[in-house]
């Protein structure tokens, strides 16, 4: 019988979550607390729908004809890691219907379940928060040494990989920051993009609803020109 996962949400065309067009599926649970996370609503393994790999495939399958070359499958969360084996169920039918898999994921996990998921990996958008460990520390619940170890297997596996990282104002909107992620997609050849996220604010209202403390909500959202120019400091 097969192994069913605790979903939050589905997105069907989504555009933001990797190449081309993608059907988007958000698990719950997250062994993190990032100040600047917008789905606290994804954050405990429990209270919403189940699904097995097959019923998310064939959902995906309805879609394929606007997947085009590049589109494909996402499995974001929440952390998608705590959920590995499920994950893999779901990458490896779509392997068997030519649909592209990506993982949306911290890299705060890396054990036996999460590498035998990578082997269905086509691509990983890794989120690589902050590049002090500091920050990671205070912000984040995990070391920087975790994201990074996940790296430095994805580049062992060669898996195309996408770094993201949010820009947050008076955190990690810096050239120091910027520079310290340059390099390490100069030193990771499997890292192949680098996606400067605008931190947001519009979650405010989930936490409000769920009667805790946003902890960023005293931070302001960076302008255009902010991130203009910090992509050009990636690129030159």
């Amino acid at each position: 019988m097969s192994k069913k996962g605790i979903v939050h949400s589905i997105q069907s065309l989504g555009t933001v979550d990797g190449p081309g067009i993608r059907f988007v599926v958000f698990l719950m649970g997250c062994n993190l607390r990032c100040g600047c996370c917008h789905n606290p609503d994804t954050w405990e393994l429990a209270n919403e729908k189940t699904f097995t790999a097959e019923e998310i495939v064939n959902k995906a399958k309805r879609y394929k004809e606007y997947f085009g070359e590049k589109g494909g499958i996402t499995v974001s969360g929440g952390e998608p890691l705590l959920q590995a084996e499920f994950v893999k169920e779901i990458f490896t039918l779509c392997k068997g219907q030519g649909i592209n898999t990506c993982l949306d994921t911290s890299g705060s996990i890396l054990n036996n379940a999460v590498k035998s998921l990578l082997e269905v990996t086509d691509r990983v958008l890794l989120d690589i928060k902050y590049t002090n460990d500091d920050d990671y520390q205070k912000y984040v619940g995990c070391s920087l040494s975790a994201p990074m170890e996940f790296l430095n297997y994805l580049e062992s596996k060669k898996i195309p990989t996408t770094l993201r990282q949010v820009i947050i104002p008076t955190l990690n909107d810096n050239e120091e920051n910027i520079l310290k992620l340059k390099d390490i997609k100069a030193t990771h050849p499997t890292v192949d993009k680098v996606e400067l996220l605008p931190f947001r604010k519009i979650c405010q209202v989930k936490y409000d609803n769920m009667g805790i403390e946003f902890p960023f909500a005293h931070i302001p959202e960076p302008d255009k020109e902010l991130i203009t120019h910090l992509n050009n400091l990636l690129e030159t």
